[in-house]
């Protein structure tokens, strides 16, 4: 079940059937490490009984899988991912990554000229700088996601466990700390994932988001360009994924253009929770 929301505040963490079966953090955050073992001693295996002409192409298998899960943002080979809602309606689920920004404040009036509820996946130390952004989200009743601490775009797949526990761990008490509230919902930087992320979001309870329709808005400046491309992928449920603060400063021009382009075709913005 999925809550339509209308132009009211409301709370980030708010409990109710719209998170049944769509907050998942993961349960088993260990369980890779199983697979990953007993994979390699079966390769092992088919290598002695066997030889390198079946063994070896069975590591490299086993080490493309890894592969995918890690740069694959659908992949929930390292847990739960939720990248559509669940329903047949033209709905979608509008998110806004990297913020707070120089764009949020006249993002926010065009959501609610738009009467759009988002949810901003915000990252910790931007939020630190500019709390009252943050605020100003929860006030106009959108909701915040974890989107790391420091954003660190170019190796977060590679992070290990401590670093990893940091990034997601650190985002978290901050933002709870701003909000008054902890987040329900995490997206992974770039949304790429690795072994080392699931055991964080178990242990704060969050639940792992990617998306169904992109733009590739932050770093396409054409705002037909990125609504375009969104809307070849739109589908009842999409999740959307929009950017704040790029350099090319033409967010707001491509956010107002997609939310006009999905309304056209008769889709209504949702929030969960």
């Amino acid at each position: 079940m999925i809550h339509v929301m209308e132009p009211v505040v409301s709370s980030p963490s708010a409990e109710g059937p719209a998170f049944q079966g769509l907050h998942r953090p993961p349960r088993r955050p260990q369980a890779w490490a199983w697979v990953l073992g007993a994979s390699q001693l079966l390769v092992a295996l088919l290598w002695w009984r066997l030889g390198w002409h079946v063994g070896l192409p069975m590591l490299l298998l086993s080490h493309a899988v890894v592969g995918w899960g890690t740069f694959r943002p659908r992949s929930a080979l390292f847990g739960p991912v939720l990248w559509r809602l669940r329903t047949e309606e033209r709905v979608a689920w509008i998110t806004i990554d990297d913020g707070p920004s120089d764009d949020t404040p006249a993002m926010l009036d065009l959501l609610d000229a738009r009467g759009v509820k988002a949810t901003f996946f915000v990252v910790a130390e931007r939020a630190r700088a500019r709390p009252e952004l943050v605020r100003e989200m929860l006030r106009r009743g959108h909701s915040i996601g974890n989107h790391s601490a420091a954003h660190p775009a170019g190796w977060f797949w590679a992070l290990g466990p401590k670093r990893m526990s940091r990034e997601i761990e650190g985002a978290q008490a901050t933002l709870t700390e701003i909000a008054g509230a902890a987040p329900r919902w995490f997206r992974a930087v770039v949304g790429m994932s690795n072994p080392f992320v699931a055991a964080p979001l178990a242990r704060l309870g969050l639940s792992r988001v990617a998306w169904s329709a992109r733009g590739y808005d932050a770093v396409e400046r054409d705002p037909a360009r990125v609504s375009a491309r969104i809307l070849r992928t739109l589908a009842p449920g999409a999740i959307v994924l929009l950017h704040e603060g790029s350099p090319h400063r033409r967010n707001l021009e491509i956010v107002a253009r997609v939310l006009d382009d999905i309304a056209a075709r008769g889709y209504r913005s949702v929030l969960p929770g």
